[in-house]
């Protein structure tokens, strides 16, 4: 288990806003601890919307996160953390 934090950013985008939204937001209060900021922007030509997050993580930490973000029907996620 790595227990070293490092500074990153996760990119979400939802599909349908209206059906993913509230699964989301759920678990991205799950995960507060580790979310340094966050900016949700909704596209106002349709339902969908970007979420971006600054984190400070454990490679552990983020593939949860991540991991069950990704599983949520018509959510796409994608991150990085600094190497050091």
């Amino acid at each position: 288990m790595n227990t070293e934090k490092r500074l990153g950013f996760v990119g979400i985008i939802l599909e349908d806003r209206t059906q993913s939204a509230p699964l989301v937001n759920e678990l991205l209060s799950k995960h507060g601890a580790i979310i340094l900021a966050r900016t949700g922007i909704p596209h106002i030509k349709g339902d969908d919307s970007v979420i971006t997050l600054v984190v400070d993580s454990t490679t552990d930490e983020l593939g949860q996160l991540t991991g069950r973000l990704g599983s949520i029907p018509g959510v796409q996620v994608k991150s990085a953390l600094s190497k050091k």
